[in-house]
């Protein structure tokens, strides 16, 4: 099953997509919850009644699909989980999984444009694979980390290379509002099968400049999720991103950053396809 959350007539609402149209669950279960985190804590028994529910069909032409989840109430990613990518960057392979945060904030669906920020021009795309968490959990062990994961989907891990090594953390150049892409709906598990090889492309302006599979993650979705479910509580909704392979555009010479106007499309086996264009960040995003 793939659940997308959407925009259709200036409502925003969940949908299954089958095809090329999705089935609008407000009219198919009117009755469960009509946000993704709330539908995904109602458990096993609210997903298996929206696998067979029948109600309104839409094109997919025809409406906007969102991030699936617009709001992680986390959001973790990882660095350096593919050794091509550790040697594009002649750093050390971790011996230990290197987590960070991005914010809640930076989240956007397909489509939706991706800000070159006022401060930077060291801005870069990561195409990974994601997954969300499927219930409330902690201390899960690796071997029953699969039954926890909701699903998987596509994220784009965009980087503003010179605020990330600013602090050993990482977190300032990763959570730049509008660097979150994930989408375009939630696969779950039964349609994925192996998580661990699927065929990861990422094109830029129609040049490919990453091709890899998952079954060279160093830590597996398992092993990443058991981790950090040894330090909090994982939370129906949290989606963790698993790391990118090689040929981003820091590991180009010379280096090959994004601009404004350039498309930024990933695909993963099983998944689908995301993509997002690059604007100058706007005066509107001043608040203060």
């Amino acid at each position: 099953m793939r659940l997308a959350t959407f925009t259709h007539q200036g409502r925003t609402r969940l949908g299954r997509v089958e095809g090329d149209e999705i089935v609008d669950l407000a009219t198919a279960a009117p009755d469960l919850p009509g946000e993704m985190c709330a539908l995904l804590a109602a458990g096993p028994t609210a997903l298996t009644r929206l696998a067979e529910a029948q109600g309104d069909r839409l094109p997919l032409a025809e409406i906007q699909l969102n991030a699936p989840v617009l709001r992680p109430p986390k959001f973790f990613a990882i660095g350096l989980n593919y050794a091509d990518h550790i040697a594009e960057t002649g750093m050390k392979t971790p011996e230990f999984p290197l987590f960070f945060n991005k914010q809640s904030t930076c989240v956007i669906g397909t489509g939706d444009p991706i800000h070159l920020p006022k401060v930077s021009d060291k801005l870069d795309y990561e195409g990974e694979l994601g997954f969300v968490v499927g219930r409330r959990c902690r201390h899960v062990p690796v071997e029953s980390a699969r039954d926890v994961i909701a699903g998987y989907l596509i994220v784009n891990d965009v980087s503003v290379r010179d605020w990330q090594f600013k602090a050993p953390t990482m977190i300032l150049g990763k959570g730049f509002d509008t660097h979150g892409p994930m989408g375009p709906w939630i696969t779950t598990p039964d349609e994925v099968g192996d998580p661990h090889s699927l065929e990861l492309k990422t094109w830029v302006n129609g040049d490919l400049r990453q091709h890899s599979s998952t079954k060279h993650l160093i830590f597996s979705c398992f092993e990443q999720l058991a981790t950090l479910s040894t330090m909090c509580t994982l939370e129906p909704g949290d989606v963790i991103s698993t790391g990118t392979p090689s040929g981003v555009g820091i590991g180009f010479d010379p280096k090959r950053f994004l601009r404004p106007g350039d498309r930024v499309r990933i695909e993963i086996e099983r998944l689908g396809t995301i993509e997002n264009h690059v604007i100058e960040e706007p005066d509107s995003t001043t608040l203060f």
